[in-house]
C-alpha cells in the first residue's frame, strides 16, 4: 500500500539527512539458488487490497481503504478499485509466477471480501475466488503463505465500534482468522496473522496518514475529524497483539495438529546502526529498536513490553494481565520482518514541547535518524 518512500516518511520521524544505496548488479550477479538452503523459499508478496480490484463485486462491501481513497486521501488521489486486477486474473499472475521460478507466494485475504458484514455469514463467491487462487497456486508447485489481516478493515466495523481502538475487534478478528483456517488451511500451511502492526499502529493513529486517519488536531498537516495520538498507537498496537495471540491459540488448539501448519506475525522492522561509536549513540539506537521493533517482539518473546518503553509512556502504556502475557509470549511459531531500509542513530536532538504523541515520545528518548541505506 505504500511506496518505500512513502514508508520511510512514515517511520523515520526526523532528520534524514541523505539516502545512499549500496547494491549494484555487479553485487548479485554471481548468487545462484544453489547458494541457498533446499528449504529457502524465494516467492513474491501482495495484500488483498493492492492488487486484487474489483472493490464492489460479488458482495465484497468497502474497506477502510476503500472510504480513505475514495475521500481523496492517497497523496496521487489514486484509488484500487481496479488495482492489477487479480480479482480476474490470478491464473495469469500465477503464470506469471511459476514462469519466475518462484516457490511461494505470500496474499493477504481480503476481510471485506469473506466477511462482507465483518463476521457471520460467508460470502461465497469470495470464498470461491480464494480457493481458485490457492488451488491455482498448489497445481503450479507455489506454496500459498496466506496473511489473515493486511490493514484492510471493513468498514462496517469502523462505523460500528472503531475498530482497532475497541477490544471487541479481538474476538471478531479471531472468528475471521476461524474461518480462514477451516476453508484453507487443509492447502495452507503458512499464517500471518497480522501484517505490520506498527505502520497501521503510527499511520493511522498517530500521524493519520493512513486509514482510518485518526489523530489529533493538532498534528502537523493533517486533518483528522477524531483520534489521540498520545494514547491511541499504544492501544491500536495492544489489541493487535491480544488479537494475534487469541487467533494463534485457536489455530494451535484446533487446527494446527491436523494441518501441520505454522503461525506467526509480521512487522516492519528497519535495522539501527549507531551514527559514531559513542557509547552515547550506541545507548540512542538501543532505544530506537525497543521503540520500533521492541514494541511487538518484546511481548511475543517476553510476554510484556520494553522497559524503556513503558517508562517514557507512562500510564498511557496499556498493561498486559498475568493471562494476557501468558497467552501472547510464544504466541508465534515465527516473526516476519518486511527490511527495506538500514537507519543510522544520532542523539541528543531538541527536546518536544506540547502534546506527547508516539513521535515526540519517541525524541524523549534523545535519538533521531540521520541518514539510511537502502537496496
Amino acid at each position: 500500500m505504500l511506496t518505500l518512500a512513502y514508508l520511510c516518511t512514515l517511520l523515520c520521524l526526523p532528520s534524514l539527512i541523505s539516502i545512499h544505496s549500496k547494491c549494484s548488479a555487479q553485487d548479485t550477479q554471481n548468487f545462484n539458488r544453489d547458494d541457498f538452503p533446499s528449504d529457502f523459499i524465494f516467492g513474491a508478496g501482495t495484500s488483498a487490497y493492492q492488487v486484487e480490484g474489483a472493490v464492489d463485486e460479488d458482495g465484497r462491501s468497502p474497506s477502510i481503504w476503500d472510504i480513505f481513497t475514495h475521500q481523496g486521501k492517497m497523496p496521487d488521489k489514486s484509488t484500487a478499485d481496479v488495482a492489477a486486477d487479480g480479482y480476474h486474473k490470478y491464473k495469469e499472475d500465477v503464470k506469471l509466477m511459476s514462469d519466475m521460478g518462484l516457490e511461494g507466494y505470500r496474499f493477504s485475504i481480503s476481510w471485506s471480501r469473506l466477511l462482507p458484514n465483518g463476521r457471520g455469514a460467508i460470502n461465497p463467491q469470495g470464498l470461491k475466488y480464494y480457493n481458485n487462487l490457492i488451488d491455482e497456486l498448489v497445481y503450479n508447485g507455489i506454496q500459498p503463505h496466506a496473511t489473515v489481516y493486511h490493514l484492510d478493515l471493513p468498514q462496517i466495523l469502523e462505523d460500528e465500534y472503531e475498530g482497532w481502538i475497541s477490544p471487541k475487534i479481538i474476538d471478531d478478528f479471531t472468528a475471521f482468522a476461524d474461518v480462514c483456517f477451516r476453508e484453507f488451511g487443509d492447502r495452507v500451511s503458512h499464517w500471518t496473522t497480522i501484517n505490520e502492526p506498527n505502520v497501521m499502529a503510527i499511520g493511522g493513529y498517530d500521524q493519520g496518514i493512513l486509514p482510518p486517519q485518526r489523530c489529533s488536531p493538532n498534528t502537523p498537516g493533517i486533518n483528522c475529524n477524531t483520534g489521540n495520538s498520545s494514547v491511541e498507537p499504544y492501544t491500536v498496537m495492544h489489541h493487535v497483539l491480544l488479537a494475534h495471540a487469541s487467533a494463534a491459540k485457536l489455530y494451535r488448539d484446533k487446527y494446527q495438529e491436523k494441518q501441520k501448519g505454522l503461525i506467526g506475525l509480521n512487522l516492519y522492522a528497519f535495522s539501527c546502526a549507531p551514527m559514531t561509536n559513542s557509547i552515547a549513540d550506541a545507548e540512542a539506537t538501543k532505544r530506537a529498536m525497543d521503540f520500533f521493533t521492541g514494541w511487538e517482539i518484546d511481548p511475543l518473546v517476553f510476554g510484556d513490553y520494553p522497559e524503556a518503553m513503558k517508562k517514557t509512556v507512562g500510564s498511557r502504556m496499556p498493561s498486559f494481565t498475568a493471562n494476557e502475557s501468558k497467552l501472547i509470549k510464544g504466541s508465534a511459531d515465527f516473526i516476519g520482518i518486511n527490511h527495506y531500509v538500514t537507519l543510522y542513530v544520532s542523539d541528543s536532538p531538541p527536546k518536544p514541547t506540547g502534546i506527547v504523541d508516539f513521535n515526540r515520545a519517541t525524541w524523549v528518548f534523545n535519538f533521531q535518524c540521520l541518514k539510511m541505506e537502502h537496496c
